[in-house]
């Protein structure tokens, strides 16, 4: 069961977000209250106010206490904010070092899919380029500076090759380097050097625009790419709409202690409040997370309790208990309720 925080439980900050963000948030906990039942193991969710409703009511999105909150918890799982994303999920991830954002675009069961097979991990650096937030105006202008360093782009590339060697065992490095020559360039020498560290995994390179074109003419023949902050951003919303749109595509934003879980989609403001939003980015997300736990803790009842929780949602997903951006009628919780009942 999800219980309260004692002695030897994982403790989980949850940020319940903005929008679709609470809708989504409660009707996930049913499927990680069910895995956790089913799994034995003992989880503390604890609320951690951020985001645009936090801000009205506390004046900043990101509270100090909040911020101390998820420092001192084991994983933290967050639904989407608002219009102060940046100042709550990019400081979050420059703060607390989640120096590796894991974007899994993969075909589901039920889901159209653009080409079948697709099968992918965007691993996207994720504590600098432009979104550093380097800005500067000038008369009649903006200068915005991209910082791209050998540390972050090494330890970024050894992040892919470790999870391309569990995979498919190939990766593409991918940037602009024929035009950016310094800061690409650098990304690019970076990772053809943790290559030669890995000589079982295949490697290539591929410009940004190269990759853009490739992920629609053929996206089953990637399995790992490795980017920049900025394009991974842009091409993990591509390989997510592959495979059925952003509410099937979740993240992981991996620190050398803590993570934060996420849906790769927004806080959809348009559709908050109707229960119609899809929970299964979310959900998936959890499976990421308590992945993490195995992973990090070896704690073997938690990566079967991930297992369940895929194979759980893959069923869901093969029935007509979809929500209406699927083509169903379900409700949000509907569709997280029967994920849960379905977990064994």
């Amino acid at each position: 069961m999800v219980t309260k925080k004692s002695r030897g439980h994982y403790t989980i900050s949850l940020i319940r977000g903005d929008g679709v963000g609470p809708e989504i948030a409660d009707a996930s906990l049913l499927v990680l209250d069910a895995a956790a039942d089913s799994f034995g193991l003992k989880l503390s969710v604890e609320e951690t106010p951020a985001g645009d409703t936090c801000k009205e009511r506390t004046g900043v999105p990101l509270p100090d206490s909040s911020l101390e909150a998820i420092r001192s918890s084991d994983a933290c799982l967050k639904a989407p904010v608002g219009v102060t994303a940046a100042d709550v999920i990019v400081r979050l991830r420059q703060t607390l070092d989640t120096y590796a954002n894991i974007r899994p675009a993969r075909s589901l069961p039920g889901v159209p899919s653009l080409k079948p097979g697709i099968d992918m991990v965007i691993v996207r650096e994720n504590t600098e380029d432009l979104y550093k937030g380097q800005e500067f105006e000038f008369d009649g202008g903006v200068v915005a500076l991209r910082t791209i360093t050998g540390r972050a782009s090494e330890r970024i590339a050894q992040k892919a090759f470790e999870l391309a060697e569990q995979r498919s065992k190939k990766v593409v490095a991918v940037h602009k380097s024929n035009v950016l020559r310094k800061s690409d360039g650098l990304f690019a020498e970076v990772c053809r050097g943790v290559s030669r560290r890995h000589p079982k995994v295949a490697f290539s390179e591929m410009l940004v625009d190269a990759a853009a074109m490739n992920l629609i003419r053929d996206p089953a023949s990637f399995d790992v790419i490795v980017t920049t902050n900025l394009y991974g951003d842009i091409l993990s919303d591509e390989a997510a709409q592959l495979v059925g749109g952003l509410g099937m595509v979740p993240s992981a934003n991996i620190g050398e202690r803590l993570s934060i879980f996420e849906p790769v989609h927004g806080a959809a403001p348009d559709i908050a409040g109707k229960g119609i939003a899809n929970p299964v980015a979310l959900i998936l997300s959890e499976a990421m997370m308590l992945e993490w736990f195995a992973s990090t803790r070896t704690d073997a009842a938690c990566g079967k309790a991930a297992s369940a929780i895929r194979e759980a949602v893959n069923r869901v997903l093969g029935t007509s208990t979809r929500t209406p951006d699927l083509g169903g009628t379900a409700t949000t919780r509907e569709v997280a309720e029967a994920v849960a009942e379905t977990i064994t």
